[in-house]
């Protein structure tokens, strides 16, 4: 019936009420089984019969709806309509690109969906702050807010926000840029909890603005502030120094900072995972080489939250000794685990590291060229424990004994390399 939505019509409404699957199936498990079906479907399953359409419309089969790739153009009525029909068991609501519904939609929709915890608004241009007003008086469950596009937002709304949503995780007002400090302050100091925040576009703020989220979002773990073109180091350290749980950072066009903020990034930000940082110039390679500088601390951190590790590349990495390498062999990854491990150049690693790892019972291969303090006894003891793994490691040769009476050398130099 899904499939052919023109045997729908003919059928609706027919004596299918005495179908078999209504007979067999009590409506409890019929309505469960509804409230996996997407909104396209539920639509369909409604003009089957009566007793379908009873079921498929029941508010607890409409708790998470996405209007993108279903039909966008729609008007404030169906928002209405909708809102009533879901009442309290509505949680998840995207409205992204319905440019139609205007803010006495979702004035009704708040009034009737108060246990709403994630709403997208995006690209709804028609709205204003009165919204946010009405999700502030009606919807104090809200955790997602999308309201990226929406240019007639202020700073009215985040001091409206504030005042009724404090359970706020995630906030996206990209583009709104009528949005100034103010309204910066005053959503960080009743949301502590944020964790998300997309200020893309927002060319007003300042690094003042920074300073606030810095002193009050400490489980920031995703921030935006692409294009924010007046934003400088000062604002961006205070984010480092205050956000220690932060993720994910974009500052393309970002113009103003330089090698510092990547210093920052480096001493207080051990999480950072994605940095985007396009066309910002005045970056360079000293003070990448900063922000990736690996030590002994980040082995005791891949140590207790990676119990998966496979293959870990670590050459290079000047900064490491035994003593990581000692937290990595105890880990929940080195007994079952790791396979492979490369130490190469790592100046300050000695034979102690071998030790620490001949309980890696899964390591297959180890890299060990220009390790200068390791030597073929620790190599020999390592394979008593080990006797399949291959070591790759280079021992400079011995230099040979002057030649007696200038007669030739029996091996090349090659051949004494080899």
């Amino acid at each position: 019936v899904c499939g052919n939505p023109s045997a729908v019509g003919v059928r609706m409404f027919t004596n299918s009420d005495e179908a078999v699957i209504n007979k067999k199936l009590p409506k409890e498990l019929l309505l469960r089984i509804f409230s996996f079906l997407d909104v396209v479907t539920l639509c369909r399953c409604a003009q089957v019969s009566r007793s379908w359409n009873v079921l498929a419309l029941d508010g607890s089969n409409w708790q998470r709806i996405d209007l993108f790739d279903f039909q966008r153009d729609i008007e404030g009525r169906v928002v209405e309509n909708i809102s009533k029909r879901c009442g309290g068991f509505l949680r998840k609501l995207s409205l992204r690109g319905c440019q139609g519904v205007g803010d006495s939609a979702l004035r009704t929709f708040s009034q009737n969906c108060r246990n709403i915890e994630l709403l997208s608004l995006n690209g709804c241009t028609k709205i204003t702050d009165s919204t946010c007003n009405s999700l502030s008086k009606f919807c104090p469950k809200l955790k997602h807010l999308d309201l990226a596009s929406c240019t007639s937002i202020t700073n009215l709304s985040l001091k409206a926000l504030s005042e009724g949503c404090p359970l706020l995780e995630q906030l996206n007002i990209s583009w709104c840029d009528q949005v100034t400090k103010d309204g910066i302050q005053a959503l960080v100091r009743s949301c502590p909890g944020l964790k998300g925040l997309f200020l893309k576009g927002c060319t007003q703020l300042e690094d003042e603005a920074l300073k606030h989220i810095g002193a009050h979002c400490p489980e920031l773990v995703t921030l935006n502030l692409q294009t924010c073109s007046q934003i400088t180091d000062d604002g961006l350290i205070t984010i480092c120094r205050g956000c220690h749980r932060l993720q994910s950072l974009c500052v393309s066009g970002c113009a103003n900072i330089t090698d510092a903020i990547l210093h920052a990034l480096g001493q207080n930000c051990p999480r950072l995972r994605i940095l985007e940082v396009a066309r910002c110039s005045q970056l360079t390679d000293v003070g990448f080489t900063t922000l990736a500088r690996i030590t002994d601390g980040t082995l005791i951190q891949l140590s207790i939250h990676c119990p998966r590790l496979q293959v870990l590349s670590l050459s290079h990495c000047e900064l490491i000794t035994d003593d990581g390498i000692r937290h990595l062999g105890s880990g929940p990854c080195a007994h079952d685990r790791l396979e492979v491990i490369e130490l190469d150049n790592c100046p300050l690693i000695t034979d102690a590291s071998l030790e620490h790892l001949k309980n890696c019972h899964s390591l297959d291969r180890i890299e060990l060229y220009d390790c200068q303090q390791i030597t073929r006894a620790g190599i020999k003891r390592l394979r008593t424990h080990l006797p399949n793994i291959k070591v790759h490691a280079y021992f400079a040769p011995v230099t040979p004994p002057p030649s007696v009476g200038g007669s030739r050398q029996r091996f090349c130099r090659c051949c004494v390399l080899l």
